[in-house]
């Protein structure tokens, strides 16, 4: 570790999604491969008349996308065969995709013909993205496409942290607005120290971060966020306002991406320190 290290925060949560746009779950730790948390946006459903990816970014369509979970049977490790993924659906029936007729019980809840598919065999993955009618974005009102990295089911990258310093931000800027973690499906939640005010990852573009004694992660830029945060999931209402004040206060960003410069285990409480 370099001898200017900053200690900027400790891990406080971890979330991996193991099928991409639905809920995911929490960990109290998780190992970090070159791919993000091991398992972490593995699988994905496809719309099998368009050949695109399925997500909760073009709500339009797959409107009640966020009432269903997903969860690994039990905890992948890295280099090892990915155990089942266990998915429970908006009435309450679990499924397996172990299950031969998984796909068929996922298209008559969605109400479209869908495929159940792993990132690995995934090439030119390309996904939806409906944009509201709001100033500070790219696109008003209109849904566009765009390009997955190869072999991925990621967005941008492969991992997302966001700190409570922005949480709290955003709070400020918008007390009427639940501002909740949930909303912004980041991997890695950092704790801000009392004196990590505003939105400080900001500053960490293009640093390295150190995260435990093993896990260092390049922050590449920052997360731009989209109708997503906006949607309404389990208590957490509909609320436009979450992405009006992101892209009011800072450019419509939420949190940053990072890279995987050097894999290892990752825990609560880990401390994370500025490179």
């Amino acid at each position: 570790m370099s001898n200017t290290a900053t200690e900027i925060g400790s891990v406080v949560s971890l979330w991996r999604y193991p099928v991409k746009s639905m809920m995911g779950e929490e960990l109290n730790a998780a190992e970090l491969s070159d791919r993000g948390l091991v398992g972490d946006r593995r699988f994905a459903l496809v719309d099998t008349a368009t050949g695109k990816v399925v997500g909760a970014k073009n709500p339009r369509k797959w409107g009640n996308f966020f009432d269903f979970r997903a969860a690994f049977v039990e905890s992948p490790r890295a280099g090892g065969t990915l155990p089942a993924v266990r998915i429970t659906l908006p009435d309450g029936t679990v499924a397996t995709s172990e299950q031969d007729d998984l796909e068929q019980i996922l298209s008559t809840a969605l109400r479209r013909e869908v495929a159940f598919a792993e990132s690995a065999s995934s090439r030119d993955a390309q996904a939806e993205e409906y944009w509201p009618d709001m100033d500070g974005l790219d696109y008003r009102d209109t849904v566009t496409d765009f390009d997955l990295p190869e072999g991925t089911f990621f967005d941008l990258a492969v991992i997302h942290l966001l700190t409570t310093a922005t949480i709290d931000r955003l709070r400020e800027l918008y007390p009427e607005g639940r501002f909740e973690v949930r909303r912004f499906r980041p991997n890695i939640v950092v704790a801000s120290p009392a004196e990590g005010q505003g939105f400080v990852e900001n500053d960490w573009i293009d640093r390295t971060l150190a995260i435990g004694d093993q896990a260092r992660v390049r922050v590449t830029g920052p997360c731009p966020r989209c109708v997503m945060t906006t949607l309404a999931q389990s208590d957490l209402p509909k609320d436009p306002g979450i992405l009006r004040a992101a892209a009011q206060h800072n450019g419509a960003n939420v949190g940053v991406y990072a890279a995987v410069e050097q894999g290892g285990l990752v825990s609560r409480g880990d401390s994370v320190r500025l490179l």
